[in-house]
């Protein structure tokens, strides 16, 4: 099976799967600041493509609400013409109408054409252990066509348990990590370094690794092309698929 992904900028990517059309993290405004109560945060580049050249999508693959470098004032209005937001239980309680709660490992079923994907939340925590009262509640994806390896999209986490039960419950073929090493507040990075990526890599020992997050915004830590050196250090270089802004890419799986 073919998947076609187009990055966005940032965590927001386009994902086109036997038939479906799928919005991660939709962030859609121009460079500027966001005043959190704890942090500013600083988008540095706007998107790739306009909402208009989009189009429509079948469904929005939210890991959270709460940061605006997941979700800002574009992307919220982005959410009111989406058919399905699936998100965290207490987003979608926040959010409101369209969005659908998800805990880790329910899931959801997309239907379309006569073809059906199964979207399974994953767990994610959004930095070190303890972090959860600060960060507050994310997830991720997997998704599960009727044909066809999984794929995975992390969400804002690092590397730990939760992602390793991923692994071990689903043989994704294509991996998005969100990745960039993002710190604000401590010593800590509160997505995906390169260590963390490359530890994703080994565990989906059959995936291809495609990396999103990297961009954009000033808090972000580490670049796709960090990525690139380490993966292709430790010789994990031939599987790490970088994607170009606005280019739609092409993976087969």
């Amino acid at each position: 099976m073919s998947v076609a992904i187009t990055l966005i900028g940032g965590p927001t990517a386009l994902i086109e799967i036997d038939g479906f059309r799928l919005l991660t993290d939709p962030t859609f405004d121009d460079p500027g600041r966001y005043e959190l109560p704890h942090v500013v945060l600083e988008k540095l580049t706007g998107p790739a493509m306009t909402v208009a050249a989009i189009g429509d999508v079948d469904a929005v693959l939210l890991s959270h609400d709460q940061h605006a470098d997941n979700l800002d004032h574009g992307g919220r209005a982005f959410l009111t013409r989406a058919p399905r937001v699936l998100t965290t239980e207490i987003g979608a309680t926040r959010l409101g109408a369209p969005a659908e709660g998800l805990a880790p490992w329910q899931t959801a079923e997309l239907s379309k054409g006569g073809k059906t994907l199964t979207v399974t939340a994953t767990p994610a925590r959004h930095g070190p252990a303890g972090i959860e009262p600060l960060a507050g509640d994310v997830i991720g994806f997997v998704l599960s066509p009727r044909d066809g390896a999984p794929i995975y999209v992390s969400g804002d986490t690092v590397f730990y348990d939760g992602v390793a039960e991923v692994a071990r419950r689903f043989n994704a073929g294509i991996v998005l990590p969100f990745a960039g090493a993002a710190q604000t507040r401590g010593p800590f990075h509160l997505t995906m370094d390169t260590n963390d990526t490359v530890e994703t890599a080994r565990v989906f020992a059959d995936a291809v690794i495609v990396p999103v997050h990297t961009d954009g915004w000033a808090h972000f830590r580490q670049s796709a092309q960090d990525l690139r050196s380490a993966f292709d250090a430790l010789g994990f270089g031939a599987r790490l698929q970088l994607l170009e802004p606005g280019v739609r890419t092409v993976i087969e799986r």
